[in-house]
């Protein structure tokens, strides 16, 4: 058995504003930092030991877990992994989701009603950006023994791979809430995965804003 954390990185200003992110590579904004230390402080009174990070290598996912780091005396290491990266929105990268839906109305209202059927002009589908990250998280599950391993990711890619792992479609996208510096915990049997927390984000009650799945 192998227990895995999948993490989403803490708020950007772009969450915020409800500007869609995709492979822009925008940083942490100060909620966001405080995020990742609550975070950390989580994850120590785990008693995860000595973990190894692995994270998306945009600056937002690689910000939070070196944030969370600090709570550790030790870390196994920090590792970008690309397959972890966020879905590419190609031309709605850098958008408003205002501007998207005046701009792109009838791919916009299929994003919300069949996300699993859409490609994003210039850019990725679900489907695809499910295939990486269902292939990385299984090499990691397989090879990684010994410490802990937490995966700091993002939104789309979060939900697209639990959709996976669950045998769901990527139409069931808008079923799972992803928020900003959520954990997601996933036991690896050896053959599958079973999930055993969704979008826990008790660590944040303190911090008194609002919770945001963007």
């Amino acid at each position: 058995m192998v227990d895995i954390l999948l993490l989403r990185h803490g708020e950007t200003l772009w969450n915020r504003e409800e500007i869609f992110r995709g492979q822009s590579d925008i940083p942490l904004n100060d909620f966001g930092r405080r995020q990742a230390e609550a975070l950390g402080k989580t994850l120590l009174s785990w008693g995860l030991g000595k973990p190894h990070f692995i994270t998306s290598p945009l600056s937002r996912a690689h910000e939070t877990a070196t944030i969370a780091a600090t709570a550790f005396s030790r870390v196994k290491e920090i590792t970008p992994e690309e397959a972890f990266i966020d879905i590419c929105f190609g031309e709605w990268e850098g958008k408003t989701v205002n501007q998207v839906e005046k701009n792109y109305p009838e791919l916009y209202k299929r994003w919300k009603t069949n996300p699993g059927q859409v490609e994003f002009p210039g850019g990725e589908t679900l489907d695809k950006a499910a295939d990486r990250a269902v292939k990385a998280i299984y090499g990691i599950a397989r090879t990684e023994t010994g410490n802990p391993k937490v995966i700091i990711s993002h939104r789309a890619i979060n939900k697209a791979l639990l959709c996976r792992l669950l045998g769901l479609t990527s139409n069931s996208f808008w079923k799972l809430q992803q928020n900003t510096a959520c954990i997601n915990e996933l036991l690896f049997t050896g053959k599958e995965f079973i999930l055993i927390k969704l979008n826990d984000t008790c660590h944040l009650q303190d911090l008194g804003k609002d919770k945001r799945d963007f």
